[in-house]
């Protein structure tokens, strides 16, 4: 017997996800294989990830998320901003709100068509190392903004060869087991950055990456390049805003506070899917 499954599909600066609104446990267990083929592109719905808005004892709502792939990430920027935007419009949350992630509670607010999330404090920050690709070495940074990011600074991002990059510093036994996300980072002024995302998952080049782009602010800013807030333009072409402060004094346990996440997030259409 067939079970029509409603759900929304929402763009987040060209980072596509598809949202269903599972409270009532309306999807089988089988939930990787079913982002899986939802998300293929030209075979089903197509996007970049699934998302579950599941009930929360603690929040408005908790948001699981599965990669294009079937892994679960424990966050992802623009998903959340697309499930907030999901939430306020099916009548679950207010304008503002909170929701549960499995990184940390984020706090919500949307604001027109913008979405602002207050992030977490990052960890495990880590400047300025040397990484070795077969015949290169780069000189690399890390943070984890709710799942693992390796920035990595270059002069011409328009020419880089980002997913060849991209994928061997993913699988780099450095960042064994998990893997990491690689952003690779041009800076044009005091605060702005261009942000180019390879995402893990995805396992290819996103037009945006929500966790990549405050990633990437905050190392730029930890390397005294940027001042935030810092608008990181997209290789979407949108321009998404991540302010912070700054902690001082070389801790970088905990190197920046006050950590927020600003850009759009759209519902591109409606449907149902048979399962």
């Amino acid at each position: 017997m067939t079970k029509k499954i409603p759900f929304y599909k929402i763009s987040a600066a060209g980072n596509d996800f598809i949202v269903v609104d599972n409270r009532k446990k309306i999807l089988p267990r089988a939930i990787p294989a079913l982002a899986q083929k939802w998300c293929a592109r030209k075979f089903s719905i197509g996007a970049d990830g699934l998302i579950l808005l599941e009930s929360s004892a603690t929040a408005q709502f908790r948001m699981r998320f599965y990669n294009a792939d079937g892994s679960m990430a424990s966050m992802c920027g623009n998903g959340g901003r697309s499930i907030v935007r999901f939430a306020h419009v099916v009548g679950i949350a207010a304008k503002k709100m909170s929701f549960e992630t499995d990184a940390g509670l984020v706090n919500a607010e949307i604001i027109g068509k913008t979405v602002r999330l207050g992030l977490y404090e990052p960890k495990d920050a880590r400047l300025d190392f040397t990484l070795k690709v077969e015949k290169r070495e780069f000189d690399v940074s890390f943070i984890n903004t709710g799942v693992p990011h390796t920035v990595i600074f270059v002069n011409d991002i328009e020419k880089l060869d980002v997913e060849g990059i991209g994928q061997m510093v993913r699988y780099h036994r450095a960042f064994a087991p998990a893997g990491t996300n690689v952003d690779f980072v041009q800076k044009k002024d005091e605060h702005t950055i261009f942000v180019r995302t390879y995402e893990r998952g995805v396992e290819c080049e996103t037009l945006a990456c929500g966790t990549g782009v405050t990633a990437s602010a905050i190392i730029a800013g930890l390397r005294g390049l940027v001042k935030p807030p810092v608008q990181c333009i997209t290789r979407g072409g949108y321009t998404l805003k991540v302010s912070y402060a700054l902690n001082g004094g070389g801790d970088f346990l905990s190197p920046v506070s006050n950590v927020n996440l600003e850009g759009p997030a759209e519902i591109s259409f409606t449907g149902e899917i048979e399962i």
